[in-house]
């Protein structure tokens, strides 16, 4: 009498995966949009600061954030 559970043994087979092959693209695949000019001066300029240390501490932003927003918890 002791018999196993068949659902106890396969606990993947309801696992659902779309077939990747019938759509022509590969698992993981990034597509490339065009951004906006401005977008990416934008963020070349963000990214320039952040190299030359010109970033504000999360505990200071918060402080700013509460100040201007004090209804936000």
């Amino acid at each position: 009498m002791n018999k196993k559970n068949p659902s106890h043994e396969k606990k993947h087979i309801n696992k659902v995966e779309e077939p990747i092959t019938d759509y022509n693209v590969e698992k993981n695949a990034v597509q490339e949009e065009e951004l906006h000019p401005v977008l990416v001066k934008l963020l070349e300029k963000s990214i320039q600061e952040a190299n030359e240390g010109k970033l504000i501490p999360h505990e200071e932003a918060m402080r700013r954030i509460k100040e201007r927003y004090p209804f936000l918890k």
